[in-house]
């Protein structure tokens, strides 16, 4: 998915200006993840981790905490949790869904197997409670176990909803906040908390974060189809080949006749798919604007992300968090 100069700056003067923070939490999750015992976790964690991926929800967390000043360090403990949580998810999702390729890498259960990769993943979470104990503080503790137990449940929710064409959009919300905002607003929250943050501007990030998945994930979905633009791509359609519910499909689905709502069924809920069955789906979808309504309740959530920060201190890393929401929506917009 390249992203032009212009839509990765943002993300690119973030990284940049948090950037010897971020070193130190690489260094923390070099070092948690270590195991003498199991050579094994290290291997397959260095992999996931190697892959150089934005590092978004832990850039979130520090930006959060720099936003009110803080001058500790339990801000890299806390973003360190966050990726570790995130890993271990990704662990267990490519296992779930049968991935084969991550980030553009063979996945850590194609490399090695579907039981280490659940094992390991259950380790990196392991750790990450040990980790956020360190903080001393029950409030976080309760943050982000809540969060931990809302993508599980998001996950559980998506296993019954994907394939069943009565799931409607606000179940589709549902599962998006677990198995993405959740973690978002949780990572955002946590960097208020640590910094001493009044009520308000916790609950400002929270919502900060929380739309900002939300968006994140519908946009996701829309470039899943070739976004907006329709442009089929080697991965356009991984989603109708897995035969998940997202978005696109659940609009597409809510306008269909009687034959169309056969097509969906046959290929979605039967998962009987044919020769030219993913271009009837993109036909579908144009047919009835569902991508371009997608990209219009993607850009509405990132005005809501935006519309969060009013509460927080003005400045350079509020103008940045800002535009980070223009950026996850740049992609289709």
């Amino acid at each position: 998915m390249g992203m032009n100069d212009q839509v990765a700056k943002p993300l690119d003067r973030l990284s940049g200006l948090l950037a010897q923070d971020m070193a130190a939490v690489d260094g923390l999750l070099q070092q948690r993840m270590a195991s003498e015992h199991a050579p094994r976790i290290p291997e397959v964690t260095a992999h996931l981790l190697g892959a150089g991926g934005k590092r978004l929800r832990p850039l979130l967390t520090i930006a959060s905490a720099r936003l009110f000043g803080y001058r500790g360090d339990h801000h890299h403990l806390l973003a360190a949790t966050v990726e570790l949580i995130h890993t271990a998810t990704l662990l267990h999702d490519d296992v779930v869904d049968e991935s084969r390729q991550r980030r553009g890498r063979p996945t850590a259960n194609l490399l090695w197997d579907n039981k280490s990769s659940v094992l390991v993943g259950d380790y990196l979470l392991s750790r990450s409670f040990q980790m956020m104990v360190e903080t001393g503080s029950l409030r976080i503790l309760e943050i982000l176990s809540n969060a931990s137990a809302t993508i599980a449940e998001g996950e559980v929710l998506q296993l019954s909803a994907a394939q069943n064409l009565r799931t409607d959009e606000d179940t589709y919300i549902k599962v998006v906040r677990g198995k993405t905002a959740a973690l978002f607003a949780a990572a955002t929250e946590v960097g208020a908390v640590i910094a001493g943050a009044t009520e308000v501007q916790i609950r400002a990030l929270r919502d900060y974060g929380d739309a900002l998945g939300i968006a994140f994930q519908i946009v996701d979905d829309l470039l899943d189809y070739g976004g907006v633009a329709e442009t089929i791509g080697k991965n356009t359609g991984d989603d109708f080949r897995e035969r998940k519910l997202t978005l696109p499909v659940i609009k597409a689905v809510a306008a269909a006749d009687a034959e169309e709502r056969a097509f969906w069924s046959r290929t979605i809920e039967a998962g009987d798919q044919r020769e030219g069955d993913l271009e009837h789906a993109l036909e579908l979808l144009a047919r009835h604007g569902a991508l371009e309504a997608g990209r219009r309740d993607a850009l509405d959530w990132a005005a809501r992300a935006r519309q969060a920060l009013d509460a927080v201190p003005q400045g350079d890393l509020r103008d940045m968090l800002a535009d980070l929401a223009d950026f996850v929506t740049a992609r289709v917009a």
